[in-house]
Parts: C-alpha cells; structure tokens; sequence
C-alpha cells in the first residue's frame, strides 16, 4: 500500500489509468474497474498497461457493446443503453472478455413473485415444437423435449443444442446432472441416460424380475433424483409397477420402491415423484380419472427402509377425503416442507405440513379476497399445481394464478371445518384473454422463471417478475 492505495503485482495503483481503443473509439477508466472481471478475464491481462503507455490497447470490437460492458464492470449492473441490443451479442461480448459471470448475475431475473409476474417471452424448438416433458435448472435454464428430441437452452434462453434420442413420444425427463438428463418415454421401454456434452447416450436401465414373467417392457412414468441417486417409477403393460432407486455415480440399480400390482387406483404407476432434502424421503403421487370422478393416492417412502411411513388415498375413510371431491394434481412445496393438492370438483387447495402428516393432515385454504369473487375461480377438470419460491401456482384449464402469503399472514383455522383463513392469498396472473391461449398442461420452475406448457401450442411461455416490482397483494 502506497499513501493509502492498494498495489498490484505489476506495481501499479489500483486507481491507475488504462487507456483501451475498442473498435477506434478511445475509452479511459481506471485498474480497480478493469479488475473487476477477474483474474482469468482478458480486460485483467491488459492491467499491465496503464497511462504511461504511449499507446492505448487497441481491440478490434464493437464500441457500442463494450460500453455496455464497461458500465457492468463499473457498477455491477447493465446500463438502460444495452437495451439497444439482443441478449446474446451482449453473452458473445461477455464471453470474449471473460466476464459471463458478471453478466448472468446482472441479467437473471429478480425473485420470482407470481403477484407480479408475466410473459417475457416464448422458447420454440425449431422442429416438433409442441413440447412433451421439460426440466428446469436452478439457473434458469431449460431444456425441452419434443418428439424424439431433447433441446437444451442456457441461462440466458439462448439455443445451446438439440440432441436427437432414439425415443419417440419423452413424457418424462429430469435433470441428473448439469449436462446429463435421465429420460423416459410413453412408446418406449426403459430409463436412459443422455449426454449433452458429448452428445451421447450413456446407458439405460431397465426394471427386470426373472422370476416374474410379468415384469417385462416396463416404460417410465416419474423421474426425480437426489445428490446421490435418481429415482424413477416403472409401469409394465400388465400394470405391475415400482419405483426403482437408481446410483447417479454408476447407473445401476440399487433398491426396489413400492411394487405393486397395479390392480386398482391405489395401486397405479406413480405419476409424480419429489425427493425431500430435509428428510431424504421420497413422496409420490397417482391420480386417474374415471366415469365416477378422480381417484388416487400420495405416498411417502424411505428409501433406506424401503418402507412405507405415511400415505393417503381418495376416495378413503374420513374426512380428509371429501367423498366425491378427490385431488386432480399435487405438488410439494419442498422449501416449506408443505404439501398441496387442488380438488377435481370443487378446485379447493389444500396444504398438509409434511413434518406433521396424521389421518386428516388437510388444512383447506379460503380466499378472502374480495376483488377474487365470483370471477374465474371455481373447478376444472384440467387442474395442474405447481410449488415454486414458496408459492403455489395453480392451473384450472387455461387460467393461472397465485397463492401466495400476504405480510404478516396470519394462521386462523376453523378446527370443525378445517379452513384455514389469511394464511395463503390467491391472485390471478394473467389476463382473461390469456387463459384462451389453451389448456396448461405442465408448470415448472427454476431459476427465478416460471415455464408454462399449454395443450397443443408449440413453445414454452416464461414468466418473470419485473426488476421494478413492488407489487404486493390486494388485501
């Protein structure tokens, strides 16, 4: 340190002067700034040079981006002039000064707020673009499968690939690994593994019982993994079915969930799978509709015991069920260690904490909205529900909303009804010409992004909060 300034290890001051000729236009900013990009971006290399040079660094880029880029290192934030360009001439600049990581952190989206959330924009496939199954990463990424093929796009919704599997018809896939996808198909037999990185497929792991002739062709219908082992549920023609507990490490089998005959709606496929990091439990759910309504169950195992430890099934015994009102789809809320489902009939939510499930776990929730009244509520036989940032999006057909927690919400429970008032607040996201766009058939989230899939609409809706929000709930 030299009269109160750091030093580099060139011997220069952090607020020394560099001079850098982008593209013939002359920019001047100081060393502190430049190493802002870090010790492995090209701008760092060039912190040798400062203004006892005769001549400035010239780089053969374009200006207009590089101001942009400058302004990012300057304040950690994008300047309102880098609207002027696409999101990816801003990621190739990014990328040839070493500095993407700054740029993602400035361009992800803010907290995922369903209050304040709409469309920014619509993935397309280039081919067979009405999708089957999508997984989304934590970093807002997405990767799309539609017909036999698997298409990936990175952080910034910019294409990254397309890899074509030897399956038809992918109903499931989930992301193992961050360039690996575990997948299963409706036509097909078996769970497979696929490579982006190396546009390979890895293997496939098929559920066999040469003591059970009727354990043969089993396809998959539910993926979720674990930091160690992925979990997917077979179904073979004969209805047989388990859930199989798969080494993420070596591909192969472990352990054998849940197997079952298949025989009655207590006994179908698994349909869903959530592993739960704070307990290491597995929950799965069944739903099938009928001439006399939904039936199913939800299911929680340990698959260290292999054991059962809580289950439900509707229609059953108590009041939990509300005979003739059984769950069209339910989700875990994993962050709160809650679990929800939405009625077929009367598209009631409710919530059960997992870490206090009994006989009669359901908490029904009220909406005391008053701007929400007699509007588009109500039941559908195309329900979807979605746990995401700790809230719930819900799906009644092609309308979607939000239930979120209002501040200071407060629990008030009916103990002879078992309502629950304040707790959950519902609000609608989009407008009523929106929900004509189609039948929501599949919600996901992940990096601070909601995914929609809609019934024979090709492409992916992305939703996002805006930078600006300070929307809060009507009260």
């Amino acid at each position: 340190m030299e009269n109160g300034h750091l030093q580099t290890s060139t011997g220069h001051r952090t607020d020394d002067r560099i001079k850098l000729n982008v593209g013939g236009k002359l920019f001047e900013t100081t060393l502190s700034t430049i190493q802002t990009g870090g010790s492995d971006s090209l701008l760092a290399a060039l912190s040798s040079r400062t203004s006892d040079d005769p001549d400035p660094v010239f780089i053969d880029r374009d200006p207009e981006i590089f101001s942009v880029i400058l302004s990012l290192l300057r304040s950690d934030g994008l300047p309102s002039t880098a609207r002027r360009f696409s999101k990816q001439e801003l990621a190739d600049e990014a990328l040839y000064y070493g500095i993407e990581s700054q740029l993602k952190t400035a361009m992800l989206p803010p907290p995922f707020s369903g209050i304040d959330a709409s469309i920014v924009t619509t993935v397309h496939p280039a081919s067979d673009g009405l999708p089957s199954a999508i997984t989304a990463g934590g970093d807002g990424s997405i990767w799309i499968a539609h017909g036999g093929q698997i298409s990936s796009y990175d952080w910034n919704l910019s294409h990254a690939g397309t890899i074509r599997t030897h399956l038809e018809d992918i109903n499931s896939i989930c992301r193992v690994y961050p360039e690996i996808a575990a997948v299963g198909s409706e036509s097909d037999f078996g769970l497979h593994f696929y490579d982006f990185s190396g546009v390979r497929n890895m293997g496939s792991i098929h559920w066999t019982d040469p003591a059970d002739p009727r354990i043969f062709k089993s396809r998959v219908t539910a993926i979720s993994n674990s930091p160690s082992s992925v979990f997917a549920a077979f179904d073979c023609p004969h209805r047989e079915n388990c859930i199989l507990v798969i080494d993420k490490s070596t591909l192969k089998v472990v352990s054998e969930l849940s197997r079952q005959s298949g025989s009655s709606a207590k006994n179908l496929a698994v349909g869903k799978l959530t592993w739960l990091p704070e307990t290491g439990l597995v929950v799965g759910s069944s739903v099938t509709c009928g001439a006399f309504g939904y039936s199913g169950y939800i299911r929680m195992w340990d698959p260290r015991s292999k054991e059962v430890v809580w289950e439900t099934n509707e229609p059953g015994s108590g009041r939990s069920s509300r005979f003739g009102d059984s769950f069209a789809d339910v989700d875990v809320d994993v962050d709160e260690s809650t679990l929800f489902k939405v009625c077929s009939k009367s598209g009631d939510l409710a919530m059960a904490d997992l870490r206090n499930l009994g006989d009669d776990p359901w908490v029904y929730l009220q909406d005391k909205n008053p701007s929400m009244r007699n509007t588009k509520g109500g039941a559908d036989s195309n329900s979807v529900i979605c746990c995401y940032k700790s809230q719930a999006f819900v799906s009644r057909g092609g309308a979607l909303e939000v239930w979120s927690r209002p501040p200071k919400a407060e629990n008030r429970v009916d103990r002879e009804s078992e309502v629950c008032e304040g707790l959950y607040r519902r609000n609608f996201m989009d407008k009523e010409e929106d929900a004509q766009r189609g039948i929501i058939k599949k919600i996901e989230g992940g990096g601070n992004r909601l995914f929609v899939v809609r019934e024979d609409v090709e492409g992916i809706e992305v939703w996002e909060s805006s930078h600006s929000s300070g929307a809060v709930s009507v009260l």
